[in-house]
């Protein structure tokens, strides 16, 4: 077999070429049908290796290929996944993922990557999800989807729809990108002081604080509900929580989030989701093997102990 023949080096190399230049769609891909960026790093290495050896003089199309691999190696993955987080400790997460600069999710629209849609596409079905995700997030025609996840064309629309009905049904219109780093501001200044009134005044009356701890670092189990509850919860453990800490603002899943750091370290990403009546979800991600993608950066605007600014 001569060099440039299928499987030989000048042959890898160029697979490696086709194969970087999607990467960045692959995982955004596999991040927006898992909610996990670890999941999504193992699965998109999966699919370099079977890349690597399948017969790729027979692939027409690279981008279909490795997109088709993609999707359903993330359906089975999802189908496992839901299985697990039945049992997870306490509320389940999205894992954040620094967004900056969009480096790794290549998404031509910022579609189902925020933590409220993700969490919403946690209720759909692996398929559900499949089909919303190609096409909201990245604008995939209905028969390339059908191919994709081996459905007819009619039956794809129907799950495309089923997923929208329910985002939509399910969620509050969202607040601007500057309301929401705004609320998100006054919401840490007023949780460092433990103002209960100025908590309160910030939710919706029907405001939801979610905490990801996952058993392993101290957080609550259940979910606190409700405008009056969550403002006495977070004042609870004011004193203790904020303790030393330091702020430094991030764009994690393309909204502005808190990164709460103890010497350095991050131990805490936490974002609000809001609407017009005030902020809905409180998301505290604590668990430290899920904060791993986002990181305390001596460039990043910090609001020190004591002294909240806007970002």
């Amino acid at each position: 077999m001569s060099a440039n023949e299928s499987g030989g080096p000048e042959d890898l190399e160029q697979a490696a070429v086709i194969f970087a230049g999607l990467r960045p769609r692959l995982f955004g891909i596999a991040y927006r049908m898992l909610g996990s960026v670890t999941e999504a790093e193992d699965l998109v290495q999966d699919v370099w290796l079977r890349w690597q050896t399948c017969d790729r003089s027979t692939v027409a199309n690279p981008a279909a290929f490795l997109a088709t691999a993609t999707t359903r190696l993330a359906i089975n993955v999802a189908q496992s996944a839901r299985v697990r987080r039945e049992t997870y400790i306490g509320p389940w997460l999205p894992e954040p993922v620094d967004t900056s600069a969009d480096p790794h999710l290549g998404a031509e629209r910022g579609e189902a990557l925020g933590f409220a849609v993700l969490l919403l596409l946690e209720r759909l079905s692996p398929n559900e999800r499949a089909a919303y995700v190609l096409r909201e997030a990245f604008d995939y025609p209905y028969r390339e989807i059908a191919d994709i996840i081996q459905l007819s064309e009619a039956a794809v629309r129907q799950l495309v729809s089923r997923a929208r009905k329910h985002v939509v049904a399910e969620r509050r219109a969202p607040v601007t990108g500057a309301e929401q780093r705004r609320l998100l501001t006054a919401f840490v200044a007023a949780a460092r002081s433990g103002d209960l009134a100025a908590l309160e005044e910030l939710f919706a009356a029907d405001v939801t604080s979610h905490s990801d701890g996952g058993g392993v670092v101290r957080a609550s189990r259940i979910p606190v509900v409700g405008a009056f509850r969550v403002a006495k919860y977070v004042r609870a453990f004011a004193d203790r929580f904020w303790d030393g800490v330091e702020v430094e603002w991030a764009s994690a899943n393309g909204q502005a989030s808190a990164l709460l750091c103890r010497d350095g370290e991050v131990f805490a990403v936490l974002t609000v989701n809001a609407s017009a009546q005030g902020i809905d979800q409180v998301l505290w991600m604590m668990n430290p093997a899920k904060i791993t993608a986002v990181s305390a950066s001596p460039s990043s605007a910090q609001i020190r102990p004591g002294h909240a600014r806007q970002a």
